[in-house]
């Protein structure tokens, strides 16, 4: 079996003040299109994974993240044919600004034990129980 290339990826579930957890929706075009995903994006080299994310989250849906605001939660380690994806989850209740999609993407605020009924990408589906266990 042939190496793999590990690739980093962070994501995060945004929650709101009513235990929802913000998904998007990949955009036709983009690898996966039409799964459901947390928020978040691939590390650049150089980057830890708490300033990826607050990057990510900028760049996808406009909001700022303080660092101390993200508390890490699980994790997915998923084997893809071309590559092994190791995604670190993190927990943010609080940011600053207006949510906005602003890659093409749709979301949905969606209670942590109706996330199932939304198709996402194996790696996301493992993190959904660690989910329900935190907001049910």
């Amino acid at each position: 079996m042939a190496d793999l290339k590990l690739t980093l990826v962070v994501a995060c579930a945004l929650v709101d003040a009513d235990k929802r957890v913000l998904i998007a929706q990949r955009p036709e075009g983009k690898t996966l299109a039409g799964l459901w995903e947390f928020p978040g994006g691939k590390c650049e080299p150089g980057e830890r994974p708490e300033q990826s994310l607050i990057r990510e989250l900028h760049e996808e849906l406009g909001i700022s993240v303080a660092e101390p605001c993200l508390a890490p939660l699980t994790f997915a380690s998923y084997g893809y044919e071309t590559f092994h994806l190791l995604m670190p989850l993190y927990i943010c209740r609080r940011w600053e600004g207006v949510i906005t999609p602003r890659e093409g993407q749709t979301l949905a605020w969606v209670r942590a034990n109706k996330l199932r009924d939304y198709p996402m990408p194996p790696a996301d589906i493992p993190l959904i129980p660690h989910l329900i266990d935190l907001l049910m």
